[in-house]
């Protein structure tokens, strides 16, 4: 993303002030939801390539960093994950550190095995997916070179 390009932050009011909190502080405030670590994922609208941002609570494994596509257990996916399918190519401020990377969805096995410590991290999310017939996606974040 280069430097002047305009990135749209969300419109959910406790998600903008948290974002700019986030990006003014370089990290160092507004690192967490409800205990849970959370980062800054900017991506491409797949209607309008415009730039957008929103904060979401990650977890990890290995180098690789994961998202919850909950929408709090809605039967429909959050629009932020509709983009990342159209643009996997994000970019992700973890505290201070602001870099590039790419999104994929996990398969049905690889969810299995890591949605327990997702679990662990934010128990909500499982009561998100008792809620929905959907079967709510993971998505692993992985670092690419600038």
């Amino acid at each position: 993303m280069a430097q002047d390009e305009v990135v749209v932050i969300s419109p959910t009011g406790w998600v903008a002030e948290q974002a700019k909190t986030y990006e003014e502080s370089n990290g160092a405030l507004g690192a967490e939801i409800q205990g849970a670590p959370c980062l800054l994922l900017d991506y491409r609208g797949r209607r309008t390539g415009q730039w957008r941002r929103t904060v979401l609570i990650y977890g990890r494994d290995g180098d690789g960093y994961l998202l919850v596509a909950s929408k709090g257990g809605a039967d429909e996916h959050p629009l932020w994950f509709l983009n990342l399918e159209a643009n996997p190519d994000v970019r992700l401020r973890v505290g201070a550190e602001r870099f590039a990377a790419r999104a994929e969805t996990l398969s049905p096995e690889e969810k299995a095995r890591v949605w327990p410590g997702l679990v662990e991290l934010f128990p909500q999310y499982d009561e998100y997916q008792k809620k929905t017939d959907r079967d709510i996606p993971v998505v692993r974040l992985t670092r690419v070179a600038d």
